[in-house]
């Protein structure tokens, strides 16, 4: 191996210093220049001692002239402006690769980053799970056009279908922006293999995805005038008692979809799955606004689709506290009980 962990090195296209801080494999190293990490293949660097020692020089040096004139000092040139352009905010996969038993050159794990590509600077708080359950939470902020290291994960966990969600929040609050945003990413193991074989063919350093472009506006509040509407024959309720108002809520929900329509024969599986989807969330929604602590959702085993889909929506939801989808004498693997917190 040509380097080592601690190397001084340059990089050739820029001739900026810095130091090699891990070896990812036989073709790619991380890199730390002027306190910024990322990786580089060992043909874009080199050592700055062996340049210095094998660049020739033209001409010889002349002995220097101890009077300097006002026409010999040398005019700036000026810099141009480096324009960093928004490109939203991203999450990065740097694969770290290794060699098997075969000699062939495997995926170890990803190193997970957080990159920023706006001019905005974010809080955000950071959950990734497996199959539903938490592996790894973390708080903190981000800067405008920076990256965020956030943690590693073994690459053969991709087949228990890792979810990464973000709740963001301006760093400096915006009265005209969101006061925050969620987004979820849930990668597919095909899908992830596909990209692999294309970042080694494409010779590219990482596999990211796009998380938002731009950060959202507020939004707009509906307004009306409540007088002129009950003029009109519209009846207005006084939101102090909005909850006499609303439907009953439920602690047990059943999806089956002959529970929700007596013609459902001649319904597509896209519509069943439509009907069953706006059941959960009109009952949800009547749970928390009557702030139950907790709802039970009997979606049936099947093949698991109703399950996948209803889990998703509950991962980004701020009021749900936890969820659990295990064996229960009455419903055997077919229901999970939502727990919410307010």
């Amino acid at each position: 191996m040509k380097y080592q962990v601690g190397d001084e090195i340059i990089v050739l296209l820029s001739n900026e210093e810095g130091s090699v801080v891990e070896i990812m494999n036989d073709k790619m190293v991380m890199i730390e220049v002027r306190g910024v990490k990322f990786p580089a293949y060992m043909d874009q660097i080199d050592f700055p001692y062996f340049m210095r020692f094998t660049s020739k020089k033209l001409f010889p040096e002349k002995k220097a002239d101890p009077k300097i004139y006002i026409d010999q000092i040398p005019k700036e040139k000026p810099q141009p402006n480096q324009i960093k352009v928004a490109d939203g905010v991203w999450l990065s996969f740097i694969p770290k690769f290794s060699l098997d038993d075969f000699n062939d050159e495997v995926v170890e794990l990803f190193k997970i980053h957080l990159v920023n590509q706006t001019k905005l600077a974010y809080q955000f708080t950071y959950t990734q799970q497996f199959l539903g359950n938490t592996s790894f939470e973390l708080t903190s902020n981000i800067e405008a056009f920076h990256d965020f290291y956030l943690h590693d994960i073994p690459f053969e966990t991709v087949n228990d279908t890792p979810t990464f969600s973000f709740d963001f929040s301006l760093t400096l609050p915006d009265k005209k922006k969101a006061p925050h945003f969620e987004t979820l990413l849930k990668l597919k193991p095909k899908q992830v293999f596909q990209k692999v074989e294309e970042m080694k063919e494409n010779n590219t350093p990482a596999i990211s995805y796009q998380l938002f472009t731009l950060y959202p506006d507020r939004a707009a509040e509906a307004y009306f005038e409540l007088n002129v509407l009950a003029a009109k024959g519209y009846k207005v309720y006084d939101a102090s008692k909005v909850l006499e108002h609303l439907e009953p809520a439920r602690s047990l929900v059943d999806l089956h979809i002959d529970k929700l329509s007596d013609h459902w024969k001649h319904m597509s599986n896209f519509e069943i799955l439509t009907m069953q989807l706006d059941a959960f969330n009109k009952w949800y929604d009547l749970s928390v606004a009557h702030r139950q602590p907790s709802l039970v959702v009997i979606h049936g085993v099947g093949t698991g689709k109703l399950r996948d889909e209803i889990h998703d929506i509950l991962k980004i939801k701020r009021e749900v506290k936890t969820f659990i989808n295990q064996y229960n004498p009455r419903f055997g693997y077919g229901a999970t009980e939502i727990f919410f917190q307010y």
